[in-house]
């Protein structure tokens, strides 16, 4: 029997995670099997449970992972109002519709958060909360909490207008909605 490393065995855990979350956005939570999941990141399922305790547990790290690595994308962005436009050009453009697998989990997952666990909702609650202080605190630097309102309606309104758009046959149609929400969402900075 091979004896991993504790190292290796960190490193197999992120492969998974990290795929499972492109593999979630792609095809959804329930549209994902284990063995699929553990194949994607070039596993047996066996393999499984030596890093996760059920697929509900999976699923709870992938959100806190995906989360994570877009408010650390929002380190590289501009900063302040600059960098919040810039984002709301990124997050509601046609590259970012039509690649759901390495975008925002909320626009390709949220529905199906609402019927997980409570440890996936928790993990995709704390996720919220940081996403919305990182607008909040470009909105109004010096004082945040005095935007988070507004905070939560530039989110909601963006990751609404991306779902919107993915859903829509008429490529014409999608493209202006998205359009539609960059000016409204850079009205709702003002």
């Amino acid at each position: 029997m091979v004896r991993y490393t504790k190292e290796h065995k960190q490193v197999t855990r992120q492969r998974i995670i990290e795929k499972s979350g492109q593999r979630f956005k792609q095809d959804g939570i329930d549209g994902s099997g284990i063995s699929t999941l553990m194949s994607d990141a070039g596993l047996t399922n066996g393999a499984f449970y030596a890093h996760f305790a059920s697929k509900d547990d999976l699923v709870a790290h992938v959100m806190a992972d995906q989360l994570r690595t877009q408010i650390a994308a929002y380190g590289t962005l501009r900063p302040g109002r600059a960098g919040l436009e810039d984002l709301i050009r990124e997050y509601l453009s046609p590259a970012h519709r039509d690649h759901p697998g390495t975008g925002c989990p909320s626009a390709a997952l949220l529905d199906e958060i609402g019927r997980c666990e409570d440890q996936t909702k928790q993990a995709y609650t704390d996720g919220a909360r940081n996403i919305l202080d990182e607008i909040a605190a470009r909105l109004s630097p010096e004082n945040p909490q005095s935007a988070r309102g507004k905070a939560i309606g530039l989110y909601t309104m963006m990751v609404g207008t991306l779902q919107l758009s993915r859903a829509l046959s008429d490529r014409k149609f999608a493209d202006e909605v998205l359009e539609q929400g960059i000016e409204n969402g850079l009205a709702l900075m003002r």
